[in-house]
Order: C-alpha cells, then structure tokens, then sequence
C-alpha cells in the first residue's frame, strides 16, 4: 500500500505547485472514513482509493483529481457527505466527487436497464468535466486487477463485459492505450480464458523458438536508420492477447497469418523526421502491401498521430513499424492525460465537450427512446474501425468501417440526414447504401420534402444515424396511431349520441395517467384503450348494452388464440409477406446478422440467401425473382441456427475431443459432422454448428483457430 508521504512526492515529482496540504487531509480523511471496512480480497478498503489515486499520479493528474480518486468512495460507503466534503475540500473536489459518486450507485445494479442508465450518467458527468472519466477509469481499472478475488462466478463475467462493452472503448477514445489495453486483456480472461491462454501458449513457443529476435530487429533498424543520419529511438513490444485474438475475427485469418504480432516503435524529433525515417525504412525493407496508414496528416478522432507500414524487416520478419515524434508518442500512451491542465495552464482542457465524439453522444442520447436504445447506439459509435471522408470544402468526417452516405449525412449535420435524398461520391451519383472508404469525397444532395426512410436503418452502422431515424418513425407511427385512435374515438362516442371532443378527452387524462389528448388517442389507436373505456370515463352513467357483452370475450379470446398463434409462427425475416412460405438455403446457411437476399422459386416460396452466397451467380438474369429482406430477430432472441465450417484438422490422439470441447465451451453444438478425405497428417471435415447469430459463429470460429490441434477454418460460402 502507497504511503502517505510517497504519494505526495509522486504528485510533486511532476507538478512542483501541487496542494500538499490537500492531499495529506484528503488522504487521512478517507483512511479515517473507511476505518475497518474490508475488500473481497481481505485488504483495508483504503487500500482500494489510495491504489486509485497511485494509477492516477502515473498519468501524472492534477491535485485535484488525485484528491478526488481518494475520496471518490467516501460520500457511498461510510457516513461522510457531500457538503462535508465541499466545506473541507472545496466546490470542484465536491462536483467531481459527486460525478463518480452517482455512476456508483447506479452500478451496483446488476440489471440490463440500469446498467444503460449508468452509462447515460457517465456521459453526462464526463461532458461536464472529462476527469469524472478519468477518476472512474482508474477506478475500474483496480477493480479488474482485484476481479479475481469475487466468488461469485456470474459477477465477475457481468463485470468483465461491462468492462470490455462500455469502459474499454471509452480509454480509447480519449487517446489512454494502455489502459485501454490492460482493461481489454483482463476482461479477456476472465470472459474467454481459454483463448486467451491459447494465444500465450502460442506467443510463449514463438519467443522460445525466436530466441532474442526482437533485440535484433531493434538493433538492425537502429543502425539502418543511424546510417541515414536520422537520430532516433526504437523498441519494440508484443501485441496483447485480446488484440490478437481481435485481429483473427475481423481480418478472418489463423494465427499464423498475421503479420502484426510484434510492433516496433520509431520515435525521432520531428515530424520532418518522420517521413525521413519512414522513406529509409521502405528503401531498406520490402513494403508489405495495404499496410501503410498516415496518421500525421489525418490524426484519429482521439488524437494519436502516427506513421504505420508493414515491411519484410530485418532478419525476414513481417513486422509493423511505427513511426512518431516524442509529444506524439506521449499522447499515443496517455491520451487526454498528456494535455493536462496543469501544463498548459488552460482550465478548458476539463471540459468534455470538446470532444467531437461527446457531443455525438450527447445528441444520441436526446434522441434516443430509452437507456437501453441510447446504449445499443453508442456502441455502434465507439466500437468500429474508422475511415476519413471528407465533404466538397475538404472538412474531414471519420466514421465507422461500413459507413454509408447517409452516416456521412448525419455526421455532417442531423438536418443535412434528414433531407438527404442521394449522394456523389467522387463525383459519380452513387446509391445511398454504397459503402464508403478512406479518402472519398461525399456530396450529400437535399430536398426540404425529404424525411428519413425506416428502410435506411437496415444499411446505416452510426449510432447517431439510426436514433435519428428511430425517433423519426417512432413520431410517424405515433402520428398514425393517435389518427386513428380519433376516428374509433369519434365513433364510439356517436354510437352513444354524443360529440366527440377535446376537452371531453382532457377531462380525464388524470384517470388514465397520461398528459394530452394526442397520448390519450394514440393509446386509444395502439390498442391499449378501448373507445368504450374511454367513453365510459367521460360519462360514467353509461351501461354497457348487451350486446357488447356477448361481443367483448368473444373478441378477445380470438386476440389471445392469434397472438399465440403468431408467436409460433413468427417470421424472422423483414420483407416477406405474412404467410408466404420460407426456408433457409442449404448451401450458404444463412445467420442473423448476415446481409441476405431472398429468392422467389415456383412451387418453394422463397429461399434466402447470405448476399456473398456463389449459388447466386445462377439467379443473375432473372433479378425480377429477387427480394430486398433483412433479418428482425430480438436481441435476446434463443433461436439456433445451423452453420457449417469447413476444418482441417492435425490427425493425432485427442484431435477430435479438442475440437467438440472448444465448440462446446463456447455454447455451440455439433449437428453433423462429415469427413470428405483424410491422409497421415490431417483430416478436412465438414461441420453443422447450432449457434445464435453471425456473431456467436464468430466467435467460435476465433477460438478453432486459436486451438493449435485446427489447422484452417472457413465457413461454407455457398
């Protein structure tokens, strides 16, 4: 445990003018305010803030976040309060304390709701003042290194996810990439250990096998660039187990194949250095191709700014290189802690909204219809790859990998999204659903009679685009409903020879718990209420005639048969007309969350296909059998669909049990299985896996190819 005087000479270390006496009382008040309580690992539960307030001195904060990472317990866990802490530490003390104290008690929660709800909170205290993030980093990061000391086996998974959905993507993007890091490889194990730990094996046989080899590529790049004149400093480090296991999935290759494993830096003085050194690295080396990214003209959203190139390097290695200045090289490692305030004297640096990504966030979450929609479509915002667009006036817009016009649309403006209508993409009109890539130039056309389509939401991939287009047809069908909500209103109330009318209606809002006439019709239209209620409520002496007696359970034990019916044949395909005859193609095996297309056959209904399916090529000259469908299956949805893997296997004792125990630790079941050939050294198999969706093959996908018994695998194509 850190000691009172070693953490004030961290602090003063680097910031010569900090309040020494603050940070003695913060830190015997939160020792004197946790007193005896205990940690689930047995440790005082001082310990907790003092090893909070230790991560934050590394990035080297101000005073005042410091004082707040010792105090930020104390308001939730022991009889300290608020205003205490105000009188004895000041308002800014307080309102950060405050920050973190309200993310807390909102944690504590386990259910899905609240945990959105927490989110939406840290997004509203962060774009007050960005060190709330900071503080609660720092605060989950000694959670995850302590995580292993908590029994309870479903805590730690709901912890670790949470840590790997919301708290990891958050460290990126303000530029903290060790954090981010360490925050990913620790929810790794505990979500996946046995990929993780197969990744280490395999790292651990390379670094046996390669004897110093990373020493060596150092020390030939040193004298390469030496050579050229270029004075510089270069090391090198492993990519981190999750970050590998990451690069498997989205690049769909083995282990073996990648050829980022190892990175070395190039930190030199100036960006002039920069393309100096890395013209000398492509005159040494081979260039790998596709593997050369400018992050000096174009810096990330968060601000890291570097040069990237893959080259066959020294001792004919595929390495990855990057190439940087020193302040660059600090701001790739620390983020938004390397512009503090205490260095540039610039009180605006605590101000969250700055951010371009905040104020997106903060606009989805005006937008949204709930928590948990709000937290669906800021995932969708932080967790994609970017590419660099810009508009005709050369203004950069950065999206996720995916993104379509109409993303670009909203980025530029919610109004421009709106009215979009089509769009130029480097000059040719292109259709609104073309996917862009880094470098084009988007025109965005408008009209004033254009409004958001429901059929743009099966393309777009920003958060911010789908809210606004939710919200749109939320309000449209509002609007429809509460329309004819009215007219069965108005009819009601004729049949009983009255007029229908809106402070009839406004008079009993109260009874139904609602706010206007326009909610009191909508209900009226969805279904909720019934005309007769409603009439009823307004002039209570009404009797219900016989008629309607014998009338009313007749129809709603029809509506309760077809609602049940319904459910059992609930279509899970958008697009299709209700009743119309469907199945899945044999030969692709199509999942939810593969882009499909249906084909109509005489005498079958229609088949659907994944859109990258090679049986398509033979329904090329008859696109009047196409069908435009997407996929509407709930997020909690248990439907189990068939997918089929191609493997080859090394044929030795114990193959064929490592292969079913991986599908099956990883919630897949094997359907059939199928041996086409064989020979001394390998089997090649065909499977059937039962899974959820594109993204549970996926992941069972990832951890074959982390096994080291599997050789390849493919999913069936067509």
């Amino acid at each position: 445990m850190i000691r009172q005087f070693e953490l004030v000479e961290r602090i003063k270390a680097y910031d010569p003018a900090a309040d020494e006496d603050g940070l003695n009382r913060a830190y015997v008040y939160a020792m004197k305010a946790h007193g005896s309580q205990k940690r689930a690992s047995g440790d005082p539960y001082f310990s907790h803030p003092l090893e909070v307030a230790g991560i934050l001195t590394g990035y080297k904060l101000d005073t005042a976040s410091v004082i707040t990472a010792l105090l930020h317990d104390t308001v939730e866990d022991t009889d300290a309060s608020l205003e205490e802490i105000k009188r004895h530490f000041g308002d800014e003390v307080a309102r950060l304390v405050d920050g973190v104290t309200k993310l807390t008690r909102i944690e504590l929660q386990s259910d899905h709701a609240k945990q959105a709800e927490n989110f939406r909170k840290l997004l509203l205290a962060m774009s007050e003042d960005i060190r709330v993030l900071l503080v609660k980093l720092a605060d989950r990061l000694h959670n995850m290194r302590t995580l292993h000391y908590i029994k309870s086996d479903a805590t730690r998974r709901r912890v670790a996810m949470e840590t790997m959905d919301i708290y990891s993507p958050l460290a990126e993007r303000i530029g903290m990439q060790e954090m981010k890091n360490e925050l990913q490889d620790l929810a790794f194990a505990e979500i996946n250990p046995d990929a993780r730990n197969s990744i280490l094996a395999r790292l651990d046989f390379l670094r046996n096998e390669g004897g110093d080899l990373a020493s060596k590529i150092i020390k030939q790049l040193s004298k390469t660039l030496k050579q050229a004149g270029i004075k510089a400093s270069v090391t090198g480090r492993e990519k981190t187990a999750y970050s590998i296991w990451r690069k498997m999935q989205h690049r769909d290759v083995g282990f073996e194949q990648l050829s980022d494993i190892m990175a070395f830096r190039v930190v030199v003085s100036t960006v002039e250095d920069c393309y100096q050194a890395l013209g000398v690295v492509h005159s040494a080396y081979a260039v790998v191709p596709g593997r050369f990214k400018d992050y000096l003209s174009i810096a990330k959203p968060n601000g890291y700014q570097s040069l990237h190139t893959g080259v066959f390097g020294p001792e004919l290695q595929r390495i990855e290189i990057q190439i940087r200045t020193e302040e660059m090289h600090e701001v790739a490692e620390q983020g938004v802690a390397a512009h503090w305030q205490y260095k540039q004297g610039a009180t605006s640096q605590t101000d969250g909204r700055q951010y371009r990504w905040l104020r997106e966030l903060l606009d989805i979450l005006e937008h949204a219809a709930g928590p948990e929609e709000f937290l669906e479509h800021t995932k969708l915002e932080m967790f994609q790859d970017q590419v660099f667009c810009f508009t005709p006036k050369g203004d950069l817009i950065n999206l996720p990998r995916g993104a379509t016009p109409v993303d670009f649309a909203y980025a530029v403006h919610s109004e421009v999204g709106d009215r979009c209508v089509g769009a130029k993409i480097n000059g040719r009109i292109m259709p609104l659903r073309s996917e862009l890539r880094n470098g084009d130039q988007v025109d965005i056309l408008t009209s004033r009679a254009q409004t958001p389509s429901p059929t743009w939401e099966r393309f777009v991939v920003t958060g911010k685009a789908r809210s606004r287009i939710r919200r749109y047809i939320r309000l449209e069908e509002r609007a429809q409903y509460a329309q004819l909500g009215r007219s069965i209103l108005k009819r009601a109330f004729k049949e009983e020879g009255y007029e229908l009318s809106n402070k009839a209606l406004a008079g009993v809002l109260e009874k139904f718990k609602l706010n206007t006439v326009d909610d009191l019709a909508a209900e009226v239209g969805l279904g909720n209420r019934t005309g007769r209620e409603v009439v009823e409520a307004v002039y209570p002496g009404i009797k219900e005639k016989q008629k309607d007696a014998k009338v009313v359970p007749i129809t709603r034990a029809r509506g309760r048969q077809d609602k049940g019916k319904r459910k059992s044949e609930a279509i899970p395909i958008k697009g299709l007309i209700p009743g119309m005859a469907m199945h899945f193609a044999g030969c692709c095996h199509p999942l939810p969350g593969d882009r499909i297309v249906g084909i109509i056959s005489t005498g079958k209904g229609v088949t659907i296909h994944t859109i990258d399916c090679e049986s398509l090529t033979t329904f090329a000259d008859t696109p009047e059998r196409w069908l435009d469908v997407s996929w509407e299956v709930e997020n909690d949805s248990t439907d189990v669909h068939v997918a089929r893997v191609y493997l080859t296997v090394l044929n030795e004792p114990g193959a064929l049990g490592t292969l079913s125990m991986v599908i099956a630790k990883n919630d897949g079941n094997i359907s059939n299985l199928k041996i086409p050939s064989r020979s001394v050294d390998f089997f090649d198999m065909e499977i059937d896996i039962e899974v959820r969706d594109l993204k549970h093959l996926s992941n069972i996908i990832a951890a074959l190819r982390a096994t080291s018994v599997i050789n390849s695998v493919e999913r069936a194509r067509g």
